[in-house]
């Protein structure tokens, strides 16, 4: 049965767009489908975007740590400091953001990393300042799931983080595809990005949970406003969503992982059909909602994004590259433009300061290396 399964999984990763290494897939192979901000929601509302200079600069001004083993997802707390996954330990860890310390909070229990799944994205609850809650999403011996921990700074380290309370489960899990960013939007829902498990019929079946945006309420119910009656789904036909971020319109966007061709950047429409498996990339059927832009997947393999300066900004997998992708309202406003290519290998999570200046972190240790660094660590850049 262990045999049968690996060969399965190499099968289904060969060629795709993956999260992993060298390879296409999810979190172990190449890339797969990033929060908007600290928690995950909106930036901080600015002034009315305005069209952004057809080119901008990334300045990489100070690395803030080094030494994380499989870091996923990345939630700046209200003191400056940062918490970070790591998808294949389980655990949360806080960074010091003066001095680069780690003092893990503690393990979230129930977390079963195979593949691409393990502890993958995390978030702030709205209502943190006074209920200090973590949300988590994270792979089951069964499923994907949502959970939420209290974190208490009053307790040992190691001890900090509460047992998780578990708000949502049942999405689908495989060895390849489970999405797993979360991020709480600007009208205080939470957001998730799913995969299709490499189960590639479920995206297009409204009744699953895999392939999907879903939107919930910060106990795990449909959010309400949702496009289907009593559904947390959101929008459909995705293959691995990793990436979501709002502008200061309020508007989302989500990146999301190719099988060989195309790699994607979708604005993000309430119950659209955005194609996968019935087209990938740009089309000419108006059934399926066009992507904004599109990317070949050795140049991408987008996991998160986030919003600064007019711009998405998207950390590339396989791609080792962040792209900045100026907007004009949903849709694009010059060409893409690449920075940081090769330089710190895998990038995973991209998130926004609420002003010019972003976290960025890298993923090198659970994929296939690179040819600079295996040590992960978190930068902070300024952006233009």
């Amino acid at each position: 049965m262990s045999a049968a399964l690996a060969v399965t999984a190499l099968l289904l990763t060969a060629g795709c767009s993956s999260d992993s290494g060298g390879s296409p897939g999810d979190g172990t192979s190449a890339s797969s489908g990033g929060s908007g901000t600290a928690t995950g929601s909106a930036p901080s509302r600015q002034a009315t975007a305005q069209t952004p200079p057809a080119k901008g600069t990334v300045k990489v001004l100070r690395t803030v740590t080094e030494g994380l083993k499989s870091p996923w997802g990345l939630a700046p707390l209200p003191d400056g400091n940062l918490l970070v996954s790591s998808r294949d330990d389980g655990t949360i860890t806080r960074i010091a953001e003066a001095t680069g310390k780690k003092t893990e909070l503690g393990k979230v229990s129930g977390v079963s990393a195979a593949g691409e799944g393990g502890l993958l994205g995390i978030a702030l609850s709205p209502a943190y300042a006074s209920d200090h809650m973590i949300y988590a999403y994270f792979t089951t011996a069964s499923d994907n799931r949502i959970a939420r921990m209290l974190y208490d700074a009053k307790k040992p380290a190691g001890e900090q983080l509460g047992a998780p309370d578990t708000i949502f489960k049942g999405i689908p899990k495989g060895y390849i595809h489970n999405g797993g960013r979360i991020a709480f939007g600007p009208d205080g829902m939470l957001y998730a990005g799913t995969g299709e498990s490499g189960q590639r019929g479920l995206a297009q079946d409204k009744k699953s949970l895999g392939g999907k945006i879903l939107r919930l309420t910060p106990e795990g119910d449909p959010a309400p406003g949702n496009p289907f009656p009593d559904s947390p789904v959101y929008t459909y036909g995705h293959r691995n969503v990793q990436g979501l971020a709002w502008d200061p319109e309020q508007r989302l966007f989500a990146s999301e992982f190719g099988q060989d061709t195309w790699d994607e950047l979708n604005a993000i429409k309430p119950g659209d059909d955005y194609g996968w498996p019935n087209t990938e990339g740009k089309g000419d059927n108006p059934k399926y909602h066009n992507p904004i832009t599109q990317w070949h997947t050795d140049d991408a393999s987008p996991s998160g994004i986030a919003y600064a300066e007019g711009s998405i900004w998207m950390a590339g997998l396989k791609g080792q590259r962040l792209w900045r992708i100026p907007l004009d309202g949903t849709k694009t406003s010059a060409a893409p433009q690449a920075f940081l290519t090769g330089e710190y290998g895998r990038l995973r999570t991209v998130v926004s300061t609420g002003g010019n200046k972003l976290w960025l972190m890298t993923n090198n240790t659970d994929g296939r290396g690179t040819p600079k660094s295996g040590d992960d660590r978190i930068l902070e850049i300024q952006v233009s």
